[in-house]
């Protein structure tokens, strides 16, 4: 998976192929073989598998054996690992090019948790800047930078709603503006009143069932990257994904599934 090209339009039309599935209704978009049960669009292959990539260059942190990135091509891999690695030292150019980077999916996230572009832009921005100060702490592990970020802004948004701050609601038309960060057609697609019901339901679900659905379909982050970011075991993801997406069904008001 490649963090800044991922198609949310994409990521949208399987989240509807599946609870389509789960309600029984077989979707003849849906690039799956007709009757396919609900687990095939809920496996793994939904979004596709990613690997990680070997370790970067050392940087005196003593870790970059441990150096991983989800980007499907190891040219890529290979040089966000080296930013990263600069980046922990100090580089302000190589952090920049992160941010040009990853910028647009940690907003993805944001707006979709939030449904507010002020807010989503504001968290965004907020997840970079603790990013910043926080680089020479940054150790791999095993993780991909990606998903620290991700691990940031989904602890930001948490923080914001504990605090009990007015939560802000967008009009299908204040959607169609939210993304100035892809070249995707993902604007049209929201426009449209089946996606919108369906993004209502995803936001009526509790905290952990929502943000594994966004991170699986509409940031298209791997089970393994999920489980990272959420503090869950693989299998864990796999049931809080079954269950996010039954429980989406059940949110579906009558006649949707015809639209």
């Amino acid at each position: 998976m490649t963090w800044a090209d991922h198609d949310t339009a994409r990521g949208l039309h399987d989240l509807r192929a599946a609870v389509l599935a789960v309600l029984g209704v077989h979707s003849a978009s849906a690039a799956l073989p007709a009757g396919a049960p609900a687990w095939m669009l809920l496996s793994e292959a939904t979004v596709g598998g990613h690997g990680t990539g070997p370790g970067g260059p050392g940087g005196g942190f003593g870790d970059a054996d441990q150096a991983a990135s989800s980007e499907d091509s190891e040219a890529d891999r290979s040089r966000l690992i080296a930013l990263v690695e600069l980046a922990r030292g100090g580089d302000a150019e190589a952090f920049g090019q992160l941010y040009d980077h990853y910028q647009g999916s940690v907003y993805r996230f944001v707006f979709y948790r939030t449904r507010s572009q002020t807010l989503a832009e504001d968290l965004t921005s907020e997840t970079f800047l603790r990013a910043l100060r926080n680089m020479s702490r940054f150790r791999w592990q095993g993780k991909d930078f990606g998903a620290w970020l991700m691990t940031i802004a989904r602890n930001l948004c948490t923080d914001h709603f504990k605090a009990g701050r007015t939560r802000l609601e967008l009009t299908t038309d204040d959607m169609g503006v939210h993304d100035d960060a892809t070249e995707s057609p993902e604007n049209a697609v929201l426009a449209g009143l089946t996606n919108e019901v369906l993004l209502d339901g995803l936001r009526r679900l509790s905290d952990e069932q929502r943000d594994c659905l966004i991170m699986r379909f509409l940031q298209g982050l791997s089970i393994a990257e999920t489980a990272e970011i959420l503090g869950r075991s693989e299998g864990a993801i796999k049931q809080l994904q079954l269950r996010g997406v039954r429980n989406l069904a059940r949110l579906m008001p009558d006649g949707w599934r015809d639209e």
